[in-house]
């Protein structure tokens, strides 16, 4: 769409206003932008991962290679790796520049997977959280992956006279029951940030895969962390209704020691009303807004987050939405639907301002009589119209040049399309559509001759009963 057109207003606008339109490729689970903004991947429950083109909503690729639900999606920063985490025990590693053999990678893992989240500088590696089990670091730079396993008890702070490894019973048993429901690297990757069942956020050096910091914001279980673009903000759900965000220390890099960290909460988000569930956050590109999907309600809503107050609440279809993400460049957000599966879009109307076209054009509200000028209808020459065309064609216009994206590197890889998608079986619900000049061809009935022969061919009744009316 020209930007001459638009009007500016609307494009200053941070946050979208009403549903846009919707995306449909079976039963999608979970959804994720990446880095660009122009793809956006989509995670179903027969385990295919779906990618969209975001500018014409159309199918980009299918990636098979799971066989029950997704769970979460990661992408590489250039957008070239895609990491799907699976209820199968699965983790694969899809190289997008690559078809067919030698475009993944997969790992195995002994329960099945909450989370997995790509290294931000090294797509070799990435962290997962499994269910009921420790969480694993993971190298798959060689042949064969080196799993590192890590820790979920939190390190505590030492008691008054006591050495340092001590502890007693009751932290040691309250300890063995910690599990890490949610991992993600911070903006650097030199450190691992987790939550646990038990509300500890804990935060572990990659290097020497050692716990440094545990602080516990909540007595709730930790379903969800998620990181700014910026990588200095972090917000966590939590499963006691109430969304936190806080501040990511500007000196948790390698090396610092665990006593100099400090995660404090800067704001708490909430329905103090209705005290509503969140069943998923995340934070627009700028980090500037955060929005969340309601348990058993079909509203979003957005709050900013340096203030902590309410700005916007969307209306949506009528069913409880769970995955939400936001574009990373755009006023756009997505959500998936529980009960359809589907995808729905949330953007911004922008209506297109013709007076942009011409410096005399006015818009108007109603019809008003025209007065034409005195010389508007003259007859000029084709010598003078030929002149003025080859003008305005000496006009130089760039339409080669693309504008690089937010978060975009120099020189960036993109996707190559593939056209020969093939269709399965759980695309949709739906009957396919019909094309111009068809009819819908209704299921065949058995006839009456064909339901007696069937009857005589089976056992006989048919004859049978035939004979006894004809001697009745």
């Amino acid at each position: 769409m020209n930007l001459s057109l638009l009007d500016p207003f609307t494009l200053a606008q941070d946050y979208p206003e009403s549903l846009s339109s919707e995306l449909r490729s079976g039963h999608s689970t979970c959804v994720r932008f990446n880095r660009k903004g122009d793809l956006i991947a989509s995670g179903r429950l027969d385990g295919t991962v779906v990618l969209f083109d975001v500018e014409t909503n159309g199918l980009a690729r299918y990636l098979r290679g799971h066989v029950r639900g997704i769970q979460s999606l990661s992408w590489s920063q250039d957008g070239i790796f895609l990491a799907s985490a699976s209820q199968d025990f699965k983790v694969i590693i899809w190289d997008l520049s690559k078809q067919g053999e030698g475009a993944s990678r997969t790992i195995r893992f002994p329960a099945p997977v909450y989370c997995a989240e790509l290294h931000p500088k090294n797509s070799n590696i990435f962290v997962c959280a499994l269910f009921e089990d420790s969480p694993y670091l993971v190298d798959i730079s060689g042949d064969a992956p080196k799993k590192y396993q890590l820790t979920s008890a939190p390190k505590r702070p030492l008691q008054p006279g006591a050495e340092e490894g001590e502890i007693d019973e009751k932290r040691a048993a309250a300890d063995a029951k910690q599990m890490t429901t949610a991992a993600v690297f911070t903006a650097t990757g030199d450190h691992i940030i987790t939550g646990s069942n038990k509300g500890w956020v804990n935060v572990i050096s990659t290097t020497t895969k050692e716990m440094i910091y545990s602080a516990r914001i909540t007595t709730g279980c930790i379903t969800y962390i998620r990181l700014t673009m910026s990588g200095r903000n972090m917000v966590v759900n939590a499963n006691d209704r109430v969304l936190r965000s806080i501040n990511i220390p500007d000196n948790l890099k390698e090396g610092v020691d665990g006593n100099d960290i400090g995660l404090i909460v800067e704001h708490k988000f909430q329905d103090v009303v209705n005290r509503l569930l969140w069943n998923h956050c995340t934070f627009s590109g700028n980090g500037e807004y955060l929005t969340a999907t309601t348990f058993k309600n079909h509203d979003i809503y957005i709050w900013e987050r340096s203030t902590g107050v309410l700005a916007k609440i969307l209306e949506g279809p009528k069913e409880e939405l769970g995955t939400v993400e936001w574009h990373p460049t755009r006023p756009l957000i997505a959500a998936t639907g529980l009960e359809s599966g589907k995808i729905f879009i949330w953007a911004t109307s922008n209506p297109q301002r013709w007076s942009a076209l011409a410096p005399d054009f006015r818009e108007l509200e109603e019809n008003i009589e025209y007065q034409e000028r005195e010389d508007e209808f003259d007859i000029h020459l084709k010598s003078d119209l030929t002149k003025r065309k080859l003008h305005q064609e000496n006009e130089i216009v760039d339409a080669v040049t693309i504008e690089r994206a937010r978060g975009e590197v120099e020189d960036g890889w993109n996707m190559p399309v593939v056209l020969d998608l093939e269709d399965t079986e759980s695309e949709s619900d739906s009957p396919p559509p019909l094309g111009p000049g068809e009819r819908k061809r209704k299921s065949p009935v058995p006839s009456k001759a064909n339901g007696n022969n069937a009857g005589a061919n089976g056992n006989g009744t048919g004859s049978t009963r035939s004979k006894r009316r004809r001697a009745d």
